[in-house]
């Protein structure tokens, strides 16, 4: 059975509220003043997603239409970031974070996998306007997979943690 446009949109917003609290609860457990800057950008940008979803499932519930306003992230894409974490990998001497903060990062990447996975699970089952809503959340999120997941390789592999210098997370 095919799932409505509403029903997605709804389901949406629990994904992004789950990630936002798996980010904002990491920001107020660790010590690393940096990776708590930048769990408090990832978790403002998914409370963002949450308030986009909300005004788009209103607006279905008002006009039976979408209004797809750009959707803007903090997060390069997933080609920049992997560009950034090869640059990192060449010149890293750092510092290795204790193992709570590693589990953090886990946590984030399996919800952002999850949150990922219903996104292109939408992209391939709606259409039109709905296609065109979450093929926007599937690129963004892959940009989270992307930077949980280099952050999570630097910690393991050099000890490197939460230089995000490469990708300008508060650049915009």
């Amino acid at each position: 059975m095919a799932i409505g446009l509403d029903e997605a949109i709804q389901t949406a917003m629990e994904f992004e509220k789950k990630v936002y609290q798996t980010y904002a609860n990491a920001m107020d457990k660790i010590d690393d003043p940096v990776g708590k800057r930048i769990f408090k950008q990832l978790s403002l940008e998914e409370a963002q997603h949450v308030s986009y979803l909300q005004n788009r499932l209103d607006e279905w519930y008002k006009d039976g239409r979408l209004n797809i306003e750009e959707l803007t992230t903090i997060v390069p894409d997933k080609d920049r970031i992997a560009e950034g974490r090869e640059r990192i990998a060449q010149s890293v001497q750092g510092r290795k974070p204790p193992s709570s903060e590693l589990e953090y990062l886990k946590n984030a990447f399996e919800v952002e996998k999850e949150t990922s996975a219903f996104y292109q699970q939408m992209v391939s089952e709606l259409s039109g306007e709905g296609q065109e809503l979450f093929s926007r959340f599937l690129e963004i999120e892959e940009g989270h997979v992307a930077i949980v997941q280099a952050e999570m390789d630097s910690v393991q592999g050099m000890g490197f943690w939460f230089d995000m210098q490469e990708f300008d997370l508060e650049g915009g």
